[in-house]
């Protein structure tokens, strides 16, 4: 068996020889932001704040980032292309994983290109502010963004795991140095 032909460039580096540290990085990166959402959902649940006033820990000293839609958008499709291009690295079942996760991203883009165009233009889904996903409409917003950052999350993890751990046919085709020994 050979393995899977990587492309040459930064792509090729970022799925071959730097393929773990762009991973640890992209890990430390989610980790951050889904510690944030859980952070604002504690805020709520459990301390019984009001909504606007549970901002996460960096919203509490720079409100801005809560309720700017460029940066969540910016953020989405960071991680768009984070995992769309880190996926080459991956053979097998981490692969199956890494793309389940890549595309509920996918999805998650979609909702927050439709906020950042809510916020844009002026118009809203539901005709009146605030700007409103399409899954928003069934469940609060604190709520659905702490849910599209788990079922991200898991799979991801999930994926790195395994890769980390491949069967000897996976290992195979590997192009990094991520497996352990």
């Amino acid at each position: 068996m050979t393995a899977i032909p990587v492309s040459t460039g930064l792509a090729g580096s970022l799925n071959g020889r730097l393929h773990r540290p762009a991973l640890n990085v992209f890990l430390i990166v989610v980790l951050a932001h889904w510690a944030e959402h859980i952070v604002q959902a504690v805020q709520i649940w459990v301390l019984g704040w009001p909504a606007p006033q549970a901002r996460g820990v960096l919203g509490q000293f720079f409100p801005w980032l809560v309720t700017s839609e460029a940066l969540h958008y910016g953020y989405a499709l960071v991680m768009l292309a984070a995992l769309w291009v880190l996926r080459k690295g991956f053979t097998g079942r981490a692969r199956g994983w890494w793309n389940l996760a890549l595309g509920i991203q996918i999805w998650h883009h979609v909702e927050h290109l439709l906020l950042l165009v809510q916020a844009q233009s002026g118009w809203f889904l539901t005709g009146h502010p605030p700007q409103t996903s399409l899954l928003q409409l069934l469940i609060p917003r604190v709520e659905l963004h702490l849910f599209y950052n788990t079922v991200v999350f898991v799979p991801m993890v999930v994926a790195m795991v395994l890769h980390a751990r491949p069967r000897q046919s996976e290992r195979e085709l590997m192009s990094c140095s991520c497996a352990r020994a």
